[in-house]
This record gives structure tokens, C-alpha cells and sequence, in this order.
């Protein structure tokens, strides 16, 4: 996003991305498959429009496909130049995303970052970090940190098997890891809510507050860390994927040090076409 032109500002960028950080039709290319959901949302700082994320995902019997982009919008594309994509491969396993590729790009005034990530049974393989080395005071990221974890993508697409608005589906935590940052999401039952999308879905929405509990890859003298960790006003709002046991973002409500930050779908299609002869996303 242009608004990630510092250090601080990727930190909350990453934390978008994951909050949606996430939402979670970003670039996978010209031969972009069939997708099962496909959603745009605007990114509001104080009621003011300051960003725009783009997110597709294609689910097939054994696989999925999910890719975001997010960028400035209105004066913001003015003062800053830039914009972040995350896109991961994952397989479908008893009713689990399990990442298997996860690529993150960062463009910006300070250059381009780029990170790429290898998981196997929900724990990092591999990592290749091509962008400056993290500072010296940041939180050391553990080997042992990096086992039973997602990336930013699968974290907000949740499987659900007792119905979309059951209360269960927000009594977890997320362990996430963005491949610089390793955070968790802890998610808490608030309510269930209605929303009128303006293009695509108009129903009930499933409210979860969150909290946001840093791990490591941080600067602890981060005053946005400091501010952000452990604050319970934080809101995920999440719709269901028709066809699919899985619900979806489609609003979040956090604080920040100026105002609150709000995402929020202006469109949510949460049923596209499927491919003709069922075959997985390329890989």
C-alpha cells in the first residue's frame, strides 16, 4: 500500500493485510483461473477514502488460489506512490487451508520488497526475503515461532461447520506469519449483524472482536505495536462463501494512533464461475 513508506507504516500495512492484512482480482496474471469469490473493498482512515484492496480466490476440491492487492486511492495516490499484493497457494485438507506458497510484494518510495515463503503441514520450510535486513532491536522470530502457522490470506478465510453466524466460529486464535512479522489474532464472539453490500451480498454478518497480540519481528518501541497490542475494539465482519463451509471478511474496524481505519467491501460476489472441468489453479 502507499501508505507503508516507513518502517512503521509497513508494519501497518502487514497488519492490514492480515486484518483482510488482508482481504483478503489481484495479479496472478493474464491466464487468471475461474474464481469462487471475488471482492473489493476501500479503505477509509477517519471516514476520508485513502486505499483500495482487490482480493480473488478459486477454490477447487483439493486446492485454492487466493490474491490481494492493495494500493492508494483519492489524495492519497497523490502524496504517495505505491501498493502491496500477497498471493498464496494452498491445499484443502479435512476442512483446513494449509498455505504451500506464499508471495508478498511491497513497492513504494523506499524501493521494492519482496518475500517469498515455502510451508509444509502448517510450518515454514523456507523464506526468501529480498528487501533491507530487519533493525537490530527487532524482536528475534524463533524457529520454534514458525510451526502451526498461515499466512495473512488463508487466516481470514475460515471454515466453518456449524453454519456461517454460529458463535464457535469466532472462539479462535490466529497464528500468523507475514514473513517478516510473526503475530496472532486472538478472535472473540461480539454479535451477529446485518450488512447491504453494494454490490453482491446483503444478509447477516457474523461480528468478532479482535485482539492483536504481537509475537515477534517487531520493534517494541514501536508506538504502533505499543498502541495496537492488546486493544479489544478491534472488529473483523465476516459473510459467508455461498457453496463453500467457509465465511469470509467483509468489514474491519481498527484504532490507530490518528483515527480509525476502516475496510469495508463494496463488493462481494461470494459465487463466481467455476472452472468447466473442475481442475486445480495452476500452480
Amino acid at each position: 500500500m502507499a501508505s507503508c513508506v516507513t518502517p512503521r507504516r509497513r508494519t501497518l500495512c502487514m497488519v492490514l493485510v492480515a486484518c483482510v492484512s488482508a482481504m483478503l482480482g489481484a495479479g496472478a496474471g493474464a491466464a487468471e483461473p475461474p474464481v469462487n469469490m471475488k471482492a473489493h473493498y476501500a479503505v477509509y482512515m477517519t471516514h476520508v477514502r485513502v486505499g483500495e484492496i482487490t482480493w480473488a480466490v478459486y477454490f477447487s476440491e483439493e486446492t485454492y488460489l487466493a490474491s490481494a492487492n492493495g494500493k492508494a486511492s483519492g489524495v492519497f495516490s497523490v502524496l504517495l506512490k505505491g501498493e502491496g499484493s500477497v498471493t498464496t497457494h494452498g491445499e484443502m485438507s479435512n476442512a483446513r487451508l494449509v498455505p504451500v506458497d506464499v508471495t508478498t510484494t511491497i513497492t513504494d518510495d523506499d524501493g521494492h520488497d519482496e518475500v517469498k515463503m515455502t510451508f509444509g503441514n502448517g510450518d515454514l520450510k523456507h523464506l526468501e526475503a529480498d528487501g533491507p535486513p530487519p533493525k537490530a532491536n527487532v524482536v528475534q522470530v524463533t524457529p520454534n515461532l514458525l510451526r502451526h502457522i498461515v499466512d495473512p490470506l488463508s487466516a481470514m478465510l475460515i471454515p466453518v461447520d456449524n453454519g456461517a453466524f454460529a458463535h464457535a466460529n469466532c472462539d479462535k486464535t490466529l497464528h500468523i506469519f507475514d514473513g517478516r512479522r510473526r503475530y496472532n489474532l486472538a478472535l472473540s464472539f461480539k454479535r451477529v449483524d446485518k450488512m447491504k453490500i453494494e454490490r453482491g451480498y446483503a444478509g447477516r454478518v457474523l461480528v468478532c472482536g479482535v485482539v492483536l497480540r504481537a509475537i515477534a519481528g517487531y520493534d517494541p518501541d514501536s508506538l504502533l505495536v505499543r498502541y495496537l497490542a492488546g486493544k479489544d475494539d478491534l472488529e473483523l465482519w465476516f459473510a459467508p462463501v455461498a457453496g463453500r463451509e467457509i465465511i469470509a471478511p467483509v468489514r474491519a474496524l481498527m484504532p490507530t494512533l490518528i483515527g480509525t481505519l476502516e475496510i469495508r467491501a463494496t463488493e462481494f460476489e461470494p459465487a463466481g464461475p467455476k472452472a468447466a472441468n473442475g481442475s486445480p489453479p495452476p500452480r
